[in-house]
């Protein structure tokens, strides 16, 4: 069997390994508020989050592009393909490290610090003015803006329902949740899923196996059903941290949280086809409906060591991505 052809099918299922700790790594994105305002028991929200980010990896591929040709120069021969490598491979290990501390951090980033540290380690170019546009800018921006909404959503709710009794409106959002939970389930497939697309694209191209950045339709449904399955698996570490360690949500917070955060990914992946994190998303929008509480009512602690988490992604994955093609290098001849 042609070699080229191996590497290939190799990066492919490393990928694809990647895809699956997204979604236990992430699963606490689409339904940690619900499972711990009791509107989901946690496995119906893990089956529906599973098959809402099946849904959600269906529905569009900008995103794919932008990571599989806007983040670096497009390497070429063996060691383009061992880039693509060291880049998945540094981002599993960040996944599975951040997973094992119940860290709720990025998996976009950790991917993309992966490509663009086997990229340097390669001596291949980086888009720095693609990574600042696509990247740095939507991390900064896309907390801000799902926490500040988030705050101001809770607050609109808190105003409206001011004359209501409690129990009877917390009934109707752990309804609402449901809703508000599907909604965040699409938005996590609809993100995430194109991520690896656009690895694995990214690697097909590297290989010679395809002149653009469409990505075909056996990579769609590979990557949706991995991550799929992977969201099912529930990464329950982190759902516990993001639904109960950092504020405790009632049911209109979770909501406005969810809804928020959502709205959000919908934006970025449907007007501006940029990957931003779904994690960065929700947590900023839990910590603002939390604030609305009380400003004491968050741990800040908490969200202290998580904010130190999103600040090494990219480096972390970066770091491990540049040794993984060093040491690929060295025994790999390209």
């Amino acid at each position: 069997m042609d070699a080229t052809l191996l590497a290939i099918g190799a990066i492919v299922l490393i990928a694809l390994v990647f895809d699956f700790t997204n979604g236990f790594h992430d699963a606490a994105n689409a339904i940690a508020t619900s499972i711990s305002t009791r509107a989901l028991a946690p496995r119906t929200a893990l089956l529906l989050a599973a098959v809402m980010n099946f849904v959600g990896a269906l529905l569009g591929t900008g995103v794919a592009q932008t990571v599989g040709s806007g983040i670096i120069e497009t390497p070429t021969g063996g060691s383009g393909l061992l880039v693509v490598t060291g880049a998945v491979v540094g981002a599993i290990a960040w996944n599975l490290l951040t997973w094992w501390l119940g860290l709720p951090s990025s998996s976009s980033h950790a991917l993309i610090g992966g490509l663009i540290g086997a990229a340097i380690s390669a001596s291949s170019g980086v888009q720095w003015d693609g990574v600042v546009d696509k990247v740095v800018v939507p991390m900064i921006l896309s907390p801000l803006i799902g926490g500040t909404a988030a705050f101001l959503l809770m607050a609109g709710i808190l105003w409206i329902f001011r004359a209501r009794h409690p129990s009877r409106v917390n009934r109707g959002f752990r309804t609402a949740q449901t809703v508000s939970a599907t909604a965040m389930a699409l938005g996590h497939g609809l993100q995430d899923a194109q991520k690896t697309m656009g690895v694995i694209v990214l690697a097909l191209v590297t290989a010679g196996y395809q002149d653009g950045f469409d990505v075909p339709l056996w990579v769609i449904l590979a990557v949706a059903a991995a991550l799929s399955l992977g969201t099912y698996a529930g990464g329950w570490r982190i759902i516990r941290t993001l639904g109960r360690r950092i504020v405790h949500l009632d049911p209109a917070r979770g909501f406005a949280a969810e809804t928020t955060a959502a709205s959000v990914l919908y934006v970025t992946a449907f007007a501006y086809e940029v990957p931003v994190s779904t994690t960065h998303t929700i947590t900023s929008a839990v910590l603002g409906a939390g604030a609305t509480r009380r400003f004491s009512a968050v741990r800040w602690g908490v969200a202290g060591n998580i904010l130190t988490a999103w600040v090494l992604t990219i480096p972390g994955a970066g770091l491990v991505a540049a040794v993984t093609y060093q040491l690929l290098h060295l025994v790999i001849p390209t």
